[in-house]
């Protein structure tokens, strides 16, 4: 069993292409997914989301959590250090699906640091390049919340016609949704994943003269755009 983590970001992914994410990872990985926490609290609203996010992780000590990516876990890398802090407290593993690692409260700390800095270079490059939507990504939409659902049907070989009395919504819209989104695709052939080792991880990891270096040279990329 898991527990699926998503924070939408305009800039890194929508809601349901986390969802993808996830779902195809948790297919190829035979888990299930059993419980969804998505943080829709506005940046303005930090604090509060910040509450509720902590209190989620609370109420399940020692659980398997499915995230995206790093960057979920805060819009800076001292909020996903914190976000660490707090699912070592409470000894929940992490799935960084976009990565195909695992991460615990066991974890080595040089593959920890890893991971923040490869979220540092992400949010670092992200800053200069904050323009439109992802290449590839879809906006959300109201049966993003029923993809898992969605995608069962579908392998059971239940019709569209079907799945929308189930959830007791409109075929036609299903029927726009499942095909804008490849979902039968999908469900029949999970996305791929290739596995990053923790050697992989640290290796990316800067020393402060690289991290300047990358840093000058995104921003004469943005000077140049």
């Amino acid at each position: 069993m898991a527990i699926a983590y998503i924070r939408p970001d305009k800039h890194f992914g929508t809601a349901y292409d986390q969802l993808k994410l996830i779902t195809s990872y948790a297919l190829v990985n035979d888990m299930e997914v059993t419980e969804k926490f998505i943080d829709q609290a506005p940046k303005r609203n930090r604090s509060l989301e910040e509450f509720e996010a902590a209190k989620f992780f609370r109420a399940h000590k020692e659980g398997t959590l499915l995230v995206a990516d790093v960057w979920v876990l805060g819009n800076s890398v001292e909020e996903i250090a914190q976000t660490f802090n707090c699912l070592f407290k409470n000894d929940i593993t992490v799935h960084f699906v976009a990565k195909s690692v695992v991460m615990s409260k066991r974890s080595s700390a040089v593959f920890v640091l890893g991971l923040l800095d490869d979220a540092r270079q992400m949010l670092q490059k992200s800053s200069q390049k904050k323009v439109g939507r992802p290449r590839g990504s879809k906006s959300s939409s109201k049966f993003d919340v029923y993809l898992e659902k969605i995608m069962a049907y579908i392998q059971e070989g239940r019709s569209v016609s079907e799945i929308a009395r189930i959830l007791g919504v409109s075929r036609s819209s299903l029927k726009d949704y499942i095909e804008s989104r490849e979902l039968k695709k999908l469900a029949a052939e999970p996305l791929v994943f290739k596995k990053t080792s923790e050697e992989d991880v640290i290796k990316k990891a800067q020393c402060p003269d690289e991290a300047y270096k990358t840093m000058k040279t995104i921003n004469n990329e943005g000077a140049d755009a």
